[in-house]
Formats: structure tokens, C-alpha cells, sequence
């Protein structure tokens, strides 16, 4: 496409972008729509290599990798960018990119798209840390109430930032591509075993207190059932320490982080997807992760804890059950009545296959369009 008079639209995320998928699609959508692209993150040094995307892709070498210094290196590297860089809209992902993109606007007089996937002063990491979270409460409370252009993830979250800074974000659900996925592998070529009933859990947020702990004890009372685990996070020393002390070494299989399509094969051949997190910190409550979306996508039946997002979603589509409380003797019960109950099975996974393609991306996505098709508009007209 001939970007040679489009507006360069400058995306500002923290992490190392090639798992980021809602990020990702964005970007295509907007590269599709004529826009000239510029993603922005950081790479790490355990960070795989960046598949090439039909957009330009920079990500800072930062000499910290967590903590404190990470971000004040994070911010200050960007902003430095983003006050001299070719820009005509600047748009930011999360509370850790929000200020060096703020500040940059504000100087350059650039409209700011902000895009808060989780309601980030929630986040379990820093409930323990007050003088942290302090921090980013103050930040937020300061910039939030001055923004224009706000997106979240879910309802829930978009009425939480509403009552406290009296301004409604637009939701965009981080449902897939429906056109971004065909499945392609068998069980047979993945390696997956032809006879048993395969849990799924997958994601790049595999934390504690998401319930990956409890289904993984939850395989000793399930003699005909493997639980693979895709993807990364802190749970995972816990989940193979688990799966040792236990002796679960056959039922449990751990993949690592996989690319997405590689994973979504996984997921296409599973039989139940394992969307398992707590009631027991505010991110997580209003939470509507990721993978649910990806369940439907790839036709199989669903189970969940109870949490509003997850449970409405579940309601409207009638493809999956419902736990009372995230623990192994619970998860192993309405496993094993799934096993042992085929009718209510194949019911269940009847509901998933039709509502495959219920949650698209096309859809999903049509208000971030119209505001940059108004952004542009106005742009034509100065």
C-alpha cells in the first residue's frame, strides 16, 4: 500500500510484542485501513525473534528488565522517541506506556489513543507493594480524567474507570481473527495422544492464583485425561514442581510459548479449554481472558470459574460449565462428569462449534476504525 500521504500512527507497548496479539491486530487493521505504522516495544534477552509483520517494528535493548529501573528506562526511551519521531497520532497500551506518550502529545499537539487491557492499578503484582501502587494510582488519577480517546477490554472495567474518573471507555473484547486461523495439524502430527481426553491451558499469563495449580492436582483423580500447558508465567517452577511431587509426568505436558498459530493447533485438538482465575484481587474478578476467545475460535466446550465477564460470555453461548470454586476436587468432578457423560459433552460441544465464529475481530473492532476514520477526516480538513 502507498503510505506516501497517510497519517503515521506511532503504537507504544511494554513488552516484547511477539505474543501480543490484540496488539498485533490492531496494528493490521490499521496498516489495512491506510495508516503508516510504527510499533514500538522492547526486547529482552530470552525474547524470541520478531516474525515479520508488513509494518515497521522498533524494540528498545533496555539495560533492565523488571522492576523500578525498567520502567524509568522504558519511559525515558520512549518519550525521548516520541517527542522526535515522524508522527501524526500517538497511541498507547497500558498504564507503563501512558505518560512518555501523555507528555509527547500534549508538546506536539497529536491526538492520543489510549488502550488499557486490564484495569492495571488491579494487577495482583503490586496489591503487596502500597508505595508502588501508590505510584501508579497517582500517575493515572493525574492523566486519565484529561484523555479523549480511551478503549478497555470489557464492560466491568469500562464501568469501574467510569465511576472513578467519570469517563466511559469504549470496549474492544480481545476476541481472534476469525480469518487468522485454519486448522492444519492432527494430534498424530503434534505428538498429542489419540485416546485420551486432553485439557487445554493456555496463555502468556499462566500466574499464580489462576487456578493452574489446582488442575494440575486435579489430573491425580482423572485416570483418562492429559492437561497441556502452552504458554509462560510464574506458575510455571510451581506447576512442574507439582507435576513431579505428584508424579504426574504422563498427564501433564508442558509446551512453553508457542506462536499463536502454533498454539491454536494445540487448542483445536484438545477437548476442553481451562479458563480457571480467582475471585480473590480486582484485575482478575473483571477479567475476560484472552483465551476464551481462543476456545470458541478453535470449536471446544469451555470451563470456568465463576467471574462476570467469563460467566456472561459462557451464558450467551452455551458451550461450557461453570465451576462453583477454583479447587482439584471441583475441577475433577466436572471434568470426569464430562468424560463420562457424552451426550452432555457433545451438547456442549455442539453450542462451541456454532459459536466459532460468534466473536470476530471484524466485528469486535469496528469502533476503533470509525475513530481513526474520524481522526482522519479532521486531519484532511486543518
Amino acid at each position: 500500500m502507498n503510505h506516501q500521504n497517510s497519517l503515521h500512527v506511532v503504537v507504544s507497548v511494554s513488552n516484547d510484542l511477539v505474543s501480543d496479539q490484540r496488539v498485533r491486530k490492531v496494528c493490521q487493521m490499521l496498516s489495512d485501513d491506510g495508516f503508516e505504522i510504527t510499533l514500538l516495544g522492547r526486547q529482552m534477552r530470552k525474547s524470541p525473534s520478531m516474525p515479520m509483520r508488513n509494518y515497521r517494528v522498533k524494540r528498545f535493548k533496555l539495560f533492565f528488565e523488571t522492576g523500578f529501573l525498567f520502567y524509568a528506562a522504558l519511559n525515558f526511551r520512549l518519550f525521548w522517541y516520541l517527542l522526535f519521531c515522524k508522527a501524526d497520532i500517538f497511541h498507547s497500551n497500558d498504564l507503563d506506556t501512558l505518560l512518555p506518550n501523555f507528555l509527547a502529545a500534549k508538546i506536539r499537539r497529536k491526538p492520543l489513543i489510549y488502550d488499557t487491557h486490564e484495569y492495571f492499578t488491579g494487577v495482583p503484582e503490586i496489591q503487596q507493594r502500597p508505595n508502588v501502587k501508590k505510584v501508579w494510582q497517582t500517575l493515572e488519577s493525574i492523566i486519565f480524567p484529561k484523555l479523549k480517546y480511551v478503549f478497555t477490554v470489557n464492560d466491568s472495567i469500562a464501568e469501574l474507570y467510569f465511576q472513578q474518573y467519570g469517563l466511559k471507555p469504549q470496549v474492544l473484547r480481545n476476541v481472534p481473527d476469525a480469518n487468522h486461523f485454519e486448522k492444519t495439524k492432527t494430534r498424530t502430527i503434534l505428538g498429542m495422544p489419540e485416546e485420551k481426553f486432553i485439557l487445554i491451558l493456555q496463555g502468556n499469563g499462566i500466574n499464580i492464583h489462576r487456578g493452574a495449580e489446582e488442575a494440575v492436582m486435579a489430573l491425580q483423580y482423572l485416570d483418562h485425561a492429559v492437561l497441556y500447558i502452552i504458554g509462560s508465567g510464574d506458575a510455571l517452577p510451581e506447576l512442574l514442581r507439582l507435576t513431579e511431587y505428584y508424579q504426574l509426568q504422563d498427564k501433564i505436558k508442558f509446551v512453553g510459548r508457542l506462536p499463536y498459530d502454533e498454539m491454536m493447533q494445540f487448542t483445536a485438538n484438545a477437548d476442553l479449554g481451562l479458563t480457571l482465575d480467582k475471585d480473590n484481587n480486582i484485575n482478575y474478578k473483571l477479567s475476560l481472558p484472552n483465551k476464551i476467545f481462543d476456545y470458541l475460535l478453535a470449536g471446544i466446550p469451555i470451563m470456568a470459574s465463576n467471574l462476570p465477564e467469563v460467566a456472561r460470555v459462557i451464558h450467551e453461548t452455551q458451550d461450557g460449565v461453570i465451576i462453583k470454586q477454583v479447587n482439584e476436587n471441583e475441577i475433577a468432578k466436572a471434568v470426569n462428569n464430562l468424560m463420562h457423560n457424552k451426550d452432555e459433552f457433545m451438547r456442549l460441544k455442539k453450542h462451541a462449534l456454532e459459536h466459532a465464529q460468534s466473536y470476530t475481530w471484524a466485528n469486535e473492532s469496528k469502533a476503533m476504525q470509525m475513530l481513526y476514520k474520524e481522526i482522519r477526516e479532521n486531519a484532511s480538513h486543518i
